[in-house]
């Protein structure tokens, strides 16, 4: 198995992939072994990285010449190679299997049960792992009311964000009478560090297409839509390759399996804008308007896509859906928390050793995410903080790290779940330029329908912008306080409600960060270009003259074998001096 995910195929996977056949061609061997691409193993910061099957062998950073290693030794000789083997972070051992491996060990993957497991080009190897067994159960044995009924015992709660019963989304549009339904996927994406839904698609699309159907089925629609950022073109290929497949096998069209039962899907396509993930704002898109999100109600079950009954669920919302029509809901809602069941994929970025794609039990603490699972902080630097929900949510401090991820838990922390995004901060990381990067984000994608959202997220972006840049006062805390309160009670939808979070979750956790920042105009993590000043400590320097000549603006003068020394003036601070410098002669004020 090949992870043919994005991250893999854009670092020579496929030349890997070529590789490893020629191999076998020229060792005979191609009619015994096959070579598969899987979409993402979940280990994003190693790739490409290979599964041999049987043994579960997991080989990560391969490179495509070492494919005749692989074919002569593993595959001929029944030996691994060693030194292509997973390296725990922690504990620096070469790991074998896949039980074996740090990031592997407290996940349940439900949502990701097939990806890097099948082919996600070939309907045969899908349906060999159940796929549309549940499509066939739902139309053979069970009424629209009854999969209604156990997708609501479940207690499957949205994954998109917002963290409403599946169930009872379902059950509201089945209730609305209408000449025509809507199954809409919500394929946006676009939360900063987020890839857990293009994941999904690229690794097993099948699953989404069953759940849709399945939902269609018990509301009683016949079309379905999957909303997706354009940007995403290896996951539009294979869910293009997967409805066209679908089609021929009869699991989509017309009278599906002989029940009966009309349905089929389409594609629209999404130009990147980050307001669009609101399910209002993405009907609108669809239909060729402003992506723009309108009051609510009506509800889209009430009245969404042109105006008729529509149900909106994401990506990994539907990937929970054939699970548990085949398993039962009891065996769902005996996975996670009393109020959040279920998994809970999160998609690991930042300052973490194990960057990657994982998915836990609704309750897994954060503490067990970051160091069980994730490998702990890079460089063995000290964890600062982890900022969930992307730019809606907030940051997580050290003391959350016993805290249990779900829904409740981190509302009550001052975050959010948000769609799964989770990116891990070190001592190196300032948390006023985090907010800032956020509201940044946010002002850049704001639709600009609402003037607490278009005009206050700016105003709060200059405020933060100034006391990045040593300009701001105390009183300004307290302006940056009252401005977040009033653009979330006046925000027309999610978007601008939610954009002050990171503002105010940092102004909780760290407000000595602020107060130095406006009162002694310093950064203490000595991100803030503008409070910073290089020096060269005149002892340490041995005028090797290795700094000067990385300076890119000529800001560091000195004869060699003389102590240099650096003109503020000129310096732009770009760093590429102290990272040069072998004599910890270079400082940061």
């Amino acid at each position: 198995m090949v992870c043919g995910g994005t991250g893999c195929s854009g670092s020579q996977g496929e030349a890997l992939l070529d590789n490893l056949n020629l191999e076998l061609e020229a060792n005979a061997l191609e009619n015994d072994i096959h070579v598969v691409k899987a979409g993402c193993f979940g280990l994003c910061s190693t790739g490409p990285n290979i599964k041999i099957i049987p043994g579960n062998v997991i080989y990560t950073g391969v490179k495509p010449d070492d494919a005749k290693e692989i074919v002569s030794e593993h595959i001929m000789k029944g030996r691994p190679v060693e030194r292509l083997l997973f390296t725990d972070p922690l504990t620096k051992k070469k790991l074998t299997t896949e039980k074996e491996l740090s990031p592997f060990r407290k996940q349940l993957r439900l949502v990701l049960r097939n990806c890097g497991v099948i082919d996600p080009g070939n309907i045969d190897d899908a349906i060999a792992h159940d796929a549309y067994a549940a499509l066939s159960m739902a139309l053979t044995e069970m009424k629209p009311a009854d999969v209604i009924k156990i997708i609501k015992d479940s207690g499957l709660r949205g994954r998109g964000g917002g963290g409403f019963s599946t169930g009872l989304k379902w059950e509201i549009a089945a209730k609305n009478k209408s000449d025509e339904k809507y199954v809409v996927c919500n394929a946006d994406e676009g939360d900063p560090g987020a890839f857990m839904d293009r994941s999904v698609l690229e690794g097993d699309p099948h699953a989404v297409l069953e759940a849709m159907a399945i939902c269609g089925y018990a509301i009683k629609a016949a079309k379905g839509l999957i909303y997706i950022r354009a940007e995403y073109p290896l996951a539009v290929a294979r869910l293009k390759t997967a409805i066209e497949q679908a089609r021929e096998y009869g699991l989509l069209g017309k009278d599906i399996m002989g029940s009966g039962f009309n349905f089929d899907i389409e594609i629209r396509y999404g130009a990147g804008a980050f307001v669009c993930g609101e399910e209002t704002a993405l009907i609108h898109s669809m239909e060729g308007l402003r992506g723009e999100p309108t009051v609510k109600p009506p509800f889209p079950a009430e009245s969404g896509y042109r105006n008729k009954p529509t149900n909106v669920n994401n990506v990994e919302t539907f990937a929970c859906i054939s699970p548990i029509i085949l398993k039962g809901a009891e065996w769902f809602s005996s996975i996670g928390t009393q109020k959040s069941k279920g998994t809970k994929v999160f998609a690991l970025a930042g300052k973490i050793n194990n960057v990657g794609l994982i998915e836990v039990p609704m309750g897994t603490t954060l503490r067990e995410v970051v160091y069980d699972i994730g490998g702990g902080i890079r460089n063995g630097r000290k964890f600062k903080a982890a900022q969930t929900g992307g730019p809606s949510g907030g940051c997580l401090t050290e003391k959350h790290l016993d805290t249990p991820i779900d829904f409740d838990n981190l509302i009550e922390a001052g975050s959010m779940m948000g769609s799964g995004g989770l990116i891990v901060m070190d001592e190196d990381d300032c948390m006023v330029s985090v907010a800032k990067f956020f509201l940044d984000f946010t002002v850049e994608e704001s639709c600009g329908k609402c003037a607490p959202c278009r005009i206050g997220n700016k105003r709060l972006y200059e405020l933060l912008d100034h006391i990045t840049k040593g300009k701001g006062t105390p009183a300004d805390l307290d302006r940056l306080k009252n401005m977040c309160l009033v653009i979330k009670d006046t925000s027309l939808c999610g978007l601008g409600q939610s954009s002050p979070n990171p503002v105010l979750s940092t102004l909780e956790n760290f407000k000595d960060e602020y107060d130095s920042h406006v009162t002694a105009k310093k950064c203490p993590a000595g991100h803030c270009k503008d409070l910073m000043e290089y020096f060269i400590i005149s002892a340490n320097c041995v005028g090797c003259t290795a700094c000067a000549r990385v300076c890119p603006v000529g800001a560091i003068t000195g004869e060699r074998k003389e102590p240099h020394v650096i003109n503020p003036a000129i310096c732009i601070k770009c760093g590429a001096c102290k990272e040069k410098c072998k004599f910890d002669a270079i400082i940061i004020q």
